[in-house]
């Protein structure tokens, strides 16, 4: 078996092994690299954050409403709800003329350790602010203030916020629109079910565009990792390390997509499983392999991140019992 895969040891065991679907494609469309099946069709999740984003800059809503870097990257966010993730969401909805009571997002426990840890502790009340999605709901709201749109349902699909959004998917991934098909994410608002291959290219697109606003997009998340994750996620860590190196953006249920413009790649992968803590070793044993093949001099840049590949697994005292980690190769092309 030497197709790319995540194994969970225990001891000298294997115990767990989660198969990996996942393409590498040029801002062509052309496949670079694959393991299991490029053609998947999956929901692309959080990890088309920046394409749900790009019509509220393109659109002149960014400018109208002087939003900055880290109000946009915000809106490509999947973020922590940390102190500084929910004060730049306050200032984003302040700008925009409108209040939490607009954001459709449900409250959201945090997605750093921390941060749940405390919130458990204190017995916190959580409000829409508080969930990963907020800064894309915020950007939401802002596209449709843009338009002259009504604020009210602008998560549903139907909505023209959600029919703009739509037709930036499709521009992006080469997708047409009509075949796209939808779903309801777990924000509330709408999700996209695509290829990897069409989810990969928009992202090689994406971090090569000299599109204005995708230019900016980008810039915005290159200038500001922390606002995308947060404490000890592999979004900000990455992107900390490598600036402008990798543009990565973590979806739920096991799907991770990334840019590496030094390239001209992108790249989707899907856990099939759904299992997102083989989410992070995956994207960092592609990117491991990729970067052996089509750079090795390159490898040093992840370094700071090669905890994730492999990662420890430890019992209810701290000790470590097994790891998790990559296994097996890509097929080039």
């Amino acid at each position: 078996m030497n197709d790319f895969r995540i194994e969970l040891t225990r001891g000298e065991l294997t115990e767990s092994t989660f198969r990996v679907s996942a393409a590498v494609v040029d801002a062509d469309g052309a496949l670079v690299a694959a393991t299991g099946d490029a053609g998947l069709v999956t929901f692309w999740r959080s990890a088309a954050k920046p394409f749900q984003a790009l019509p509220l800059v393109a659109d002149g809503g960014a400018d109208r409403f002087g939003l900055g870097d880290e109000e946009l990257a915000l809106a490509c966010a999947s973020h922590s709800s940390e102190p500084v993730h929910r004060d730049v969401g306050r200032r984003f909805l302040e700008r925009l003329g409108v209040s939490e009571s607009d954001l459709a997002c449900g409250p959201h426990a945090p997605l750093g350790a921390a941060v749940a840890a405390q919130v458990a502790r204190e017995d916190t009340t959580l409000t829409p602010l508080w969930s990963n999605c907020s800064g894309k709901h915020a950007g939401m709201l802002g596209l449709a203030r843009t338009h002259g749109w009504p604020l009210a349902g602008y998560e549903r699909a139907g909505h023209p916020v959600q029919d703009r959004i739509l037709d930036a998917v499709a521009q992006w991934t080469g997708v047409p629109r009509d075949a796209i098909a939808t779903g309801v994410d777990g924000c509330t608002t709408v999700s996209f079910a695509l290829p990897l291959h069409a989810m990969a290219r928009a992202w090689a697109r994406f971090g090569v565009s000299p599109e204005p606003a995708a230019r900016r997009l980008r810039d915005a998340m290159v200038a500001h990792p922390f606002l995308i994750a947060g404490t000890g996620r592999l979004c900000t860590e990455l992107m900390t390390a490598a600036p402008a190196g990798a543009i990565a953006k973590i979806g739920a249920e096991g799907v991770y997509s990334a840019a590496l413009p030094a390239f001209g790649l992108g790249l989707t992968l899907k856990v099939e499983s759904g299992e997102m803590r083989a989410a992070n070793a995956a994207l960092i044993g592609v990117l491991r392999r990729l970067l052996e093949r089509l750079d090795p001099g390159a490898l040093g840049a992840l370094a700071p991140v090669a905890g994730f590949d492999p990662s420890p697994v430890r019992n209810t005292r701290g000790e470590v019992t097994g790891v998790l980690r990559s296994a097996g190769a890509l097929h080039f092309r």
